[in-house]
């Protein structure tokens, strides 16, 4: 392999770590890091989010309790409380008449 070889390897193999980052999230409703991610849901509507390598789905809210489906578990989350699925932190941040604001975390 000459140098110029090994070279170009290293830039592919670096722009293929940076584009890998920044693909953590797969919508505009995402707001992530390295090992989270703030996904804001708009109620009435089929939402659905990929992060952090899962898909992550609003299923419902009822008197508090947000029903989120996280890579095929659903688990049911109070407002400002947490559980965890499939390996992730849920927690409920945030809940209006519109919209439904969680965090996922790798645990």
């Amino acid at each position: 392999m000459t140098t110029l070889t090994r070279r170009l390897a290293t830039v592919a193999a670096a722009l293929a770590i940076g584009v890998g980052a920044l693909t953590a999230c797969s919508s505009d409703n995402v707001d992530c890091t390295t090992n989270a991610c703030t996904v804001t849901f708009d109620r009435g509507v089929e939402a659905e989010s990929s992060v952090l390598g899962v898909d992550v789905k609003l299923v419902g809210v009822d008197n508090g309790v947000v029903k989120v489906d996280v890579g095929g578990t659903t688990v049911s989350v109070p407002v400002d409380g947490s559980t965890q699925a499939q390996g992730f932190d849920i927690t409920v941040q945030k809940v209006t008449d519109s919209q439904v604001v969680i965090r996922v975390q790798t645990s």
